[in-house]
């Protein structure tokens, strides 16, 4: 995939307020965690993640979305009266109907023959949602669009925790440590053909891959509990993913390059999706991509789902680490397996 016509104008983004650190989980966890003889810091020791935040109770999703956006049409400088199109491409929704894009767009004041609707695609819902808007302007069916999600990690956060409590063990702590690093945010991008005189970043190209086989992997969702109540649950067989999602991020870096026409090393910066420390010292091993070039918010952030790439990007422009010129490359992997890779001239 090829783009001639697009640009990423702005990145707008809301932090969740209620900071949550490792240390308070564990305290949580406590009685299971001496049952299992696990000594205290191995949530942070085995993910790298020392905290990270949370909605208040009560908090809806299409809010601090719909925020994020208010911000992102700001510093672009784009009226909200030349959206074309507005996505919400976040795992959690609030609704089955409408779409939560809905109410993000409601307070918008987007044009009346706007495009609105969901997307979701795991933890790629935002980069997919780029494409989605990246299309209609390279067809000319819009001048601008925006991509909009929010997440929230406190409800699966809690229901790991009791069922780790009531069910203390070994399986359930691994398979729900990754769960632990739930963090979460709401983002926004707004993309444009280049014609509303803001300083955009070229969108240059894009690759995608997929390895469905694997979509067993990491689940999250209602199973039966007690008394037919349902419940949310969240499973990840984390070595499983490293092993495969390396494979897969190893053939999608080739199809990127060749996509973009870059050489690995013209690459300037990566702006991953933020898991934790095991999956970004090997993802970046395995690609040859040196570690300096790399912006990372996992270790006081978590990992925030859809959001967790473009907030790293926006945080990495306002600390200087994108500058104007460099070639960096979005990479990201979802649950599915699926891996997706856009290039942009920043």
């Amino acid at each position: 995939m090829k783009y001639t016509k697009v640009h990423i104008d702005a990145i707008g983004y809301e932090l969740a307020p209620v900071v949550i650190t490792s240390d308070e989980l564990e305290e949580r966890l406590a009685p299971a965690l001496e049952k299992l003889h696990i000594p205290s810091g191995q949530i942070e020791a085995l993910t790298g993640v020392s905290e990270r935040r949370w909605w208040a109770e009560g908090h809806q999703l299409s809010d601090g979305a719909a925020a994020a956006a208010r911000k992102a049409l700001a510093k672009s400088g784009v009226p909200g009266s030349e959206i074309g199109a507005v996505l919400y491409t976040g795992v959690c929704r609030e609704l089955f109907e409408p779409a939560t894009a809905c109410r993000v767009a409601s307070g918008l004041g987007v044009r009346p023959d706007a495009m609105i609707y969901d997307i979701s695609n795991a933890c790629l819902g935002v980069l997919n949602g780029i494409l989605e808007v990246a299309n209609r302007i390279e067809l000319g069916q819009i001048r601008a669009g925006i991509v909009t999600s929010a997440e929230t990690a406190r409800s699966i956060v809690e229901s790991t925790i009791d069922h780790l409590l009531e069910f203390p063990r070994m399986e359930s702590f691994v398979q729900g440590l990754a769960t632990m690093t739930g963090g979460s945010g709401a983002v926004a991008v707004v993309l444009t053909d280049g014609s509303f005189g803001g300083a955009g970043h070229r969108f240059r190209g894009a690759a995608v891959q997929a390895a469905p086989e694997h979509h067993a992997l990491c689940r999250w969702g209602l199973e039966a509990a007690q008394d037919h109540l349902m419940r949310p649950f969240m499973q990840t067989d984390a070595a499983a993913v490293l092993k495969h999602g390396l494979g897969l991020g190893k053939r999608t870096w080739q199809a990127f390059l060749g996509e973009v026409n870059w050489q690995s090393p013209q690459v300037d910066k990566v702006i991953c999706h933020q898991v934790g420390s095991a999956h970004q010292e090997m993802i970046l091993k395995e690609l040859g991509i040196a570690p300096e070039k790399d912006f990372v918010t996992f270790p006081f952030l978590g990992n925030m789902g859809t959001v967790s790439l473009p907030i790293t990007a926006a945080l990495a422009e306002e600390r200087g680490f994108l500058k104007p010129g460099d070639r960096v490359g979005f990479l990201g992997i979802g649950s599915g397996l699926n891996c997706m890779m856009l290039g942009l001239e920043w």
